[in-house]
């Protein structure tokens, strides 16, 4: 299987050359170019925006059930086409191939599901207080058109998030996918076509973030803004969306902790620890980053978390039983040897890892750093890469507040043999997702999520589906 032309769509129509120009699209596992991608400018946003503008009344008037169709159709596509979408998704991402998989399987799980959540949305009838009233109903309707950003590391599963949350609530959308992942979604648009839909409803478009951003946001064709990525940029689209009254989703950045009790197995803690850790190399934005350990266990779960990591498969993600593929681009493998470089001048002990692997591509060692000092970038700043850090803990209190002391909150882990430590702990721990004596907190039921500035609403579960609509109170009273 061969990477695909790139393309944009816009308004039913495929567009594979634009006045802009094109940007390349490297191959992280060897640095080779794999193709060449068309640039949008404000001519081919603007015709985005306007198509989803006109579109959006025939998309919102459907039936649920008549949406559904079409969404489920796409979604059987999707999986009858998994294989070629995952081949796609590791030659411009760099994950295993069993993992990329598994993650086009999911994104279809994860639109059918909001897809069928859509076709019993509440209505809530509210008693009347004046007799003349006849009835009093708060329903839900869709928002209008959406302008959907996303990153690159998951490039099926978060695409899909926005897709099928707006499409299902009976929206039309703008997606601009990120510029280093953007066949695997222009794959999933491909299916959402072949099963029917209306032209314009479905738009994808690429190119300069910021321009795009700005100029999506600004459209009085938009009525909201669905953006995945860093608490930075996160931020600077609030501010824009703000100033245009424009709805907001935004899922942010996090530093997961992770707290092992006493009276857990260490060892046993370790083991669970090392695939979460380093799946996707660490680039998952709930990924567990601070592993806060009882000194009773912390021996047995460091030799044991060391020992897995040392033993993860690195390679290209179409090399058999590899599990464990390159960073997304050079700048990010820079990145993390400024992180352990920082950590080690504080004092802190590499305990594995810590420099590049020495190979073509963009790879840097599962590596695991010790008693990193509170002021080191790495206890502070999502690394966003293949690092933990480990420290040992006496008190529960102790553990429980530096856990909490950064200001985001996206997700959080705790290991523990005890009811009333796991209530505890699902109770204090500050974060929008709390897995206890697990790290699957994402699901396609649940919503995903955090708090402080971890984020603003949810995507994916009921809850997702909900931040694309808007309530309206219809109130009917005798002539």
């Amino acid at each position: 299987m061969s990477y695909p032309k790139l393309r944009l769509f816009i308004d039913g129509q495929w567009i594979d050359k634009t006045d802009e120009g094109t940007v390349p699209v490297v191959n992280p596992a060897d640095g080779e170019v794999l193709g060449h991608l068309p640039i949008a400018g404000r001519r081919e946003l603007e015709r985005a925006a306007d198509a989803a503008r006109r579109s959006f009344s025939r998309w919102a008037s459907m039936l649920p059930l008549e949406r559904f169709r079409i969404i489920s159709t796409a979604t059987a596509l999707m999986r009858e086409r998994s294989r070629e979408i995952a081949h796609i998704l590791t030659l411009e991402q760099g994950k295993p191939l069993a993992e990329a998989v598994r993650e086009v399987t999911l994104s279809a799980d994860i639109i059918e599901f909001l897809a069928e959540e859509a076709k019993r949305l509440p209505i809530r009838g509210v008693p009347a207080r004046i007799s003349n009233v006849l009835s009093q109903t708060v329903t839900r309707v869709p928002v209008g058109p959406v302008a959907a950003f996303t990153p690159w590391n998951f490039p099926a599963n978060l695409p899909s998030r926005k897709l099928g949350g707006a499409l299902a609530a009976g929206c039309s959308v703008v997606i601009k996918p990120a510029e280093e992942t953007p066949a695997t979604c222009m794959a999933i648009v491909e299916c959402l076509v072949d099963a029917g839909m209306p032209e314009g409803v479905v738009n994808l478009v690429a190119g300069d973030p910021a321009f795009i951003s700005s100029s999506l946001i600004s459209s009085p064709q938009i009525a909201k803004i669905s953006f995945t990525g860093s608490v930075r940029v996160g931020r600077l689209l609030g501010e824009q969306a703000a100033r245009h009254v424009k709805r907001y989703t935004a899922e942010l950045g996090g530093h997961a902790p992770v707290i092992v009790c006493k009276d857990y197995e260490g060892a046993k803690a370790a083991r669970l620890a090392v695939p979460a850790k380093f799946r996707n190399a660490g680039q998952v934005c709930a990924s567990p980053i601070r592993f806060i350990v009882h000194r009773a266990q912390y021996e047995a779960f460091r030799d044991e978390f060391v020992k897995g990591a040392l033993s993860l498969k690195i390679g290209s993600g179409f090399e058999e039983g590899v599990q464990f593929g390159p960073l997304i681009e050079s700048r990010r493998v820079q990145e993390m040897q400024a992180f352990v470089d920082d950590a080690a001048t504080r004092g802190a002990t590499i305990a594995c890892g810590g420099k590049r692997v020495n190979r073509s591509g963009y790879f840097f060692e599962p590596t695991v750093i010790e008693h990193a000092s509170l002021d080191s970038r790495v206890q502070n700043e999502e690394p966003f890469g293949p690092i933990a850090v480990l420290d040992v803990f006496d008190d529960l209190d102790d553990a429980i507040s530096r856990a909490n002391r950064l200001p985001v909150g996206l997700a959080a882990y705790a290991f523990t043999g005890s009811l009333d430590f796991a209530h505890r702990l699902s109770s204090d721990l500050q974060a929008g997702m709390v897995g206890i004596n697990h790290f699957g907190v994402s699901q396609p039921e649940t919503p995903f999520g955090g708090v402080k500035e971890s984020g603003l609403g949810h995507e994916s579960g009921l809850e997702g589906l909900l931040g694309y609509t808007d309530l309206k109170l219809i109130s009917v009273a005798q002539s």
